[in-house]
């Protein structure tokens, strides 16, 4: 008898906890193929922009996952298209890839965004690139 309520009692637990699980939202917001890199660490970082801050052409050494946290965004990677980023986006940003853009698209707000670099012993996580003359 105690052997059937025991296993009634697991039963019951097993359920709560599938309900429980089935429960849970998942929304994906990325998936983004890095190619093989080794990674040794994530350095999470909250950056802010101010109204109209435009960042100088740069490039990391490693690749950045992030998403815009408030504000508007835009940016653009070497070869591709510009883009405008809204709040909850996220984006991507190769190694080793210039960026043409990543600006506060407003001149009136704020602009944040968390940025996790995806490094392996890197120690500048930015460099700085001299725009060309046109």
């Amino acid at each position: 008898m105690k052997t059937k309520i025991v296993l009634a009692i697991l039963l019951i637990i097993s359920i709560m906890e599938i309900n429980a699980q089935t429960l849970v939202k998942r929304n994906e917001l990325s998936n983004v193929n890095i190619g093989k890199r080794e990674i040794s660490s994530v350095k999470i970082v909250e950056i802010e922009f101010q109204a109209g801050q435009k960042a100088p052409l740069h490039k990391h050494p490693c690749p950045i996952v992030g998403q815009i946290v408030s504000g508007t965004c835009l940016v653009q990677i070497e070869g591709e298209n510009p883009q405008v980023l809204k709040s909850g986006d996220t984006f991507y940003e190769p190694a080793e890839t210039p960026l043409i853009h990543f600006d506060n698209h407003s001149e009136t707000a704020p602009m944040k965004f968390v940025a996790y670099y995806l490094t392996n012993g890197e120690k500048d996580l930015i460099e700085i690139l001299e725009t060309k003359e046109e």
